[in-house]
């Protein structure tokens, strides 16, 4: 072996770094020619961009994929609630700001559970920058609110806050509640690996993102009345459109990703054996379907 031969970096390599929107400093992943095709990743709850590692890796060769975290998620800044107002519109503009300070001209969008009311608004408010819609478990059809939602929801409207409380955090806001999201629903359990939800735990369990995960989840019930908006969009503008779902999601349920197709004439439709976070046990069917889809 030549011991003075240099090994050159891929340019497909991910990068990971961090720009400062408004004051707060925004963790993103990077990778890919500037220059091809932009895939824009917006991720879900509890996660980050971490959930989309392993489709980065596998789509970087031929596009660019750039993935940040919210505030308050992953490894970006978490401003208490006192300094930063947690709502689905706020997350929004922060990631508006962001787009405009890569100077991101045009991409396709995709989304993933709360990924899907910050994209909204987004496609909604910058509808020429939208090249098409790369949907996972993100819902903005009333059908497609799943036994968890709905659970949540009857106490709510029941006025059984204890109950509703006690059904929430385990669901939602506790280190077991976290480890279910990934392990419901999905087709071999053993397939996933537990590094996406010990990361989530990790983050979890920090300072501060409690009260803020509280606060978004408090701010969700803003994103049902824009859903006639949002559907009025897919039905005016016709973005081509991706739908991968896990069909066995106790969030969003199959009829949410059915759903699309009342709205679109150009929507390719694909459903899973697995759960909210179906693509732990699916990445290379994902890559597949987003290359093919792309083309």
């Amino acid at each position: 072996m030549n011991l003075n031969t240099t090994i050159e970096k891929s340019v497909y390599q991910v990068q990971h770094k961090q720009i400062r929107i408004d004051g707060v400093s925004i963790f993103y992943r990077e990778a890919g020619d500037p220059n091809a095709e932009t895939i824009l990743m917006l991720h879900g709850y509890p996660s980050s961009s971490h959930m989309y590692r392993n489709i980065i890796n596998g789509l970087s060769d031929q596009y660019h994929v750039v993935a940040p975290d919210y505030p308050g998620f992953g490894l970006s800044d978490r401003p208490s609630t006192d300094e930063f107002e947690y709502t689905f519109d706020n997350l929004s503009k922060v990631i508006e700001g962001f787009i405009k300070e890569l100077k991101l001209e045009s991409y396709y969008l995709m989304m993933q559970d709360y990924g899907g009311p910050v994209g909204m608004r987004i496609a909604t408010a910058n509808p020429d920058r939208i090249k098409g819609l790369i949907i996972q478990n993100a819902n903005i059809y009333k059908e497609g609110l799943g036994e968890w939602i709905l659970t949540m929801g009857g106490l709510a409207k029941n006025e059984q806050y204890e109950e509703l409380a006690a059904f929430k955090d385990s669901i939602l806001m506790t280190v077991g509640a976290i480890k279910k999201q990934y392990l419901t629903g999905a087709k071999t359990p053993s397939d996933i690996d537990p590094i996406s939800y010990l990361t989530d735990i990790a983050f979890f369990e920090r300072e501060n993102v409690l009260n803020i995960y509280n606060a978004l989840s408090k701010d969700y019930g803003s994103n049902f009345p824009k859903y006639p908006e949002w559907q009025g969009y897919l039905k005016a503008l016709q973005p081509r459109t991706l739908v991968i779902w896990g069909a066995n999601d106790k969030f969003f349920s199959k009829p949410g990703g059915e759903a699309f197709s009342r709205d679109l004439d150009n929507v390719e439709t694909h459903f899973f054996d697995g759960g909210h976070f179906m693509l732990e046990e699916y990445p290379e069917e994902a890559i597949l379907l987003i290359r093919n889809f792309l083309k």
